[in-house]
C-alpha cells in the first residue's frame, strides 16, 4: 500500500467513525482495548494493553486515531492496561465463537468466490446458533451475532454461567459444538419397555445429540416406508456394514411397528447399532459447526469491535439482530454509506471479479473508474492503489 493509499484509506476511515456511533460492548471498562494503526510499508503494528482510561470514548477514540482494525478483550480483568498479562488480574471472559469462510470443510479459497464463501459461512452460523439456543439453551439476550467484516463471523455468548470457565472447559464446549469424539454407541441404552418387562434398545432422545440423531432416524424411516420394497433395501444396503439379510430385517421391523422409532425404540434386529451409527454420522457431519478452537478456547481473545471497518476490506464488522440473519448479505448490506454515491479513479493490479456492492463486475488492469466503496475494497484487498483524480 503507498502513501497516497494509505492517506486516502485512512481519511475516508476517518469520516466514517466522525459519522457512525459505535456502542462499546458491556463492561467496557473492565476490557483491554487494541488497534492496528495505519502505518508506511506492508508490516503491520498492533497497539495493545490499553484500557478506556488510554484511549477515552471509544468513539471519539475511533474519530481521532481512525485505526485500520479496532479490538476489545473477550476478558475482564482488574488491570486492563497492564502490560503483563499474568498480573492484569483475570476475572471472566465472553464465551465467542469465530466461523472463518477460509476454514470451512469442502470450501476451496482458491476456487470459491469470496461471495460464494460467505453464503456457505452463513450456512454453518446457523447451524451454530441453533445448537447454541436448542443444546445450551443460551437465550437470544444471551448472544450477540457479528458480521466479522472480513471472511465470516463472529457470534458473543454472554451468560454468567460460562463467565468464568477456564480454557480446559472451554474446549470440552468446541468438542461439543463440532461433535468431536461423540460417542456413537453411547447414544443407545437398555431401557424396560412399556410393561416393563424386557429391556429394548432405546435411542437417547431426550436432548442434545441423541435428540438431533433421533430426529434424522424417524425423517429416514419415513423416506424408507415411502419407497417400494426394493428402493428401500438397496438405500439400506448403502450404509456400511449393511448387508441384505440385514437390510430386510431393518425394513420389516420398521413395516410392522412405523411408530416404535418414534418413540426412541431401536430394536431393529442386529443392524440396529449400524443403523444409528450412520445416521449419527450423517447428523454429526450436517449439523456441526467449524468454529475455530483457539479463538474460543483462548480467554483473553482480541476480537473485532462491532461498528468499526475491518481494514482488509473496508466493510463493516456489522452486529445483528438474530432476526435479520437470513437476509443479510455482508456484502451489500455491511458496505459504508459514507462511502456509497460518488465514483473514485484506482489503479488496479489484481483485476478480476469484485464480490462487493450492488453491481459485481470484473475491473479490469489499469487506471478505471469504480464506485468509491469498490475501490475501498481493492485497495484494502491490496488489489488496487489510488489514483490521481
Amino acid at each position: 500500500m503507498n502513501r497516497r493509499t494509505r492517506e486516502y484509506l485512512r481519511g475516508r476511515f476517518g469520516d466514517y467513525y466522525r459519522s457512525a456511533s459505535v456502542s462499546p460492548p458491556p463492561e467496557a471498562n473492565e476490557r483491554e482495548w487494541g488497534h492496528i494503526p495505519f502505518t508506511a510499508g506492508d508490516g503491520t503494528t498492533m497497539v495493545r494493553h490499553q484500557s478506556l482510561l488510554d484511549i477515552g470514548e471509544v468513539s471519539e477514540f475511533l474519530a481521532r486515531e481512525t485505526p485500520r482494525h479496532a479490538y476489545f478483550s473477550a476478558a475482564r480483568y482488574d488491570d486492563p492496561a497492564n502490560k503483563r498479562m499474568s498480573e492484569k488480574g483475570w476475572r471472566t471472559a465472553d464465551l465467542v465463537f469465530d466461523l472463518d469462510a477460509d476454514h470451512l470443510p469442502g470450501v476451496d479459497p482458491e476456487e470459491t468466490s469470496y461471495g460464494d464463501m460467505l453464503a456457505a459461512c452463513k450456512d454453518e452460523l446457523l447451524a451454530l446458533l441453533d445448537i447454541l439456543e436448542t443444546d445450551f439453551g443460551f437465550a437470544d439476550t444471551d448472544l450477540q451475532v457479528v458480521f466479522s467484516g472480513g471472511r465470516g463471523y463472529h457470534v458473543h455468548v454472554r451468560d454468567d454461567a460460562v463467565a468464568d470457565l477456564d480454557s480446559t472447559a472451554r474446549r470440552e464446549v468446541v468438542d461439543y459444538v463440532r461433535a468431536v469424539d461423540l460417542n456413537y454407541d453411547g447414544l443407545i441404552e437398555r431401557r424396560p419397555n412399556e410393561r416393563g418387562t424386557t429391556l429394548q434398545k432405546q435411542l437417547r432422545r431426550e436432548g442434545g445429540w441423541g435428540r438431533r440423531v433421533h430426529e434424522e432416524l424417524v425423517a429416514y424411516a419415513e423416506d424408507l416406508r415411502a419407497m417400494d420394497e426394493d428402493d428401500a433395501l438397496a438405500e439400506l444396503q448403502e450404509l456400511d456394514g449393511v448387508g441384505e439379510k440385514t437390510a430386510r430385517t431393518i425394513y420389516g421391523v420398521l413395516e410392522r411397528n412405523p411408530d416404535g422409532v418414534k418413540s426412541g425404540n431401536v430394536e431393529l434386529g442386529p443392524g440396529a447399532s449400524t443403523l444409528v451409527r450412520a445416521i449419527a454420522e450423517r447428523v454429526a457431519a450436517e449439523q456441526t459447526a467449524p468454529i475455530d478452537e483457539p479463538v474460543t478456547t483462548d480467554v483473553r481473545r482480541l476480537i473485532r469491535l462491532p461498528g468499526s471497518i475491518h481494514g482488509g476490506s473496508g466493510l463493516v464488522v456489522r452486529p445483528l439482530e438474530h432476526d435479520a440473519v437470513d437476509d443479510f448479505d455482508p456484502l451489500t448490506d455491511a458496505v459504508p454509506d459514507r462511502f456509497r454515491g460518488r465514483d473514485i479513479l484506482v489503479d488496479v493490479h489484481d483485476p478480476g471479479s469484485v464480490d462487493v456492492g450492488d453491481d459485481r463486475d470484473k475491473v479490469e488492469e489499469g487506471i478505471v473508474s469504480v464506485p468509491e466503496y469498490v475501490g475501498v475494497f481493492l485497495m484494502a484487498r491490496g488489489r488496487a492503489e489510488k489514483a490521481r483524480e
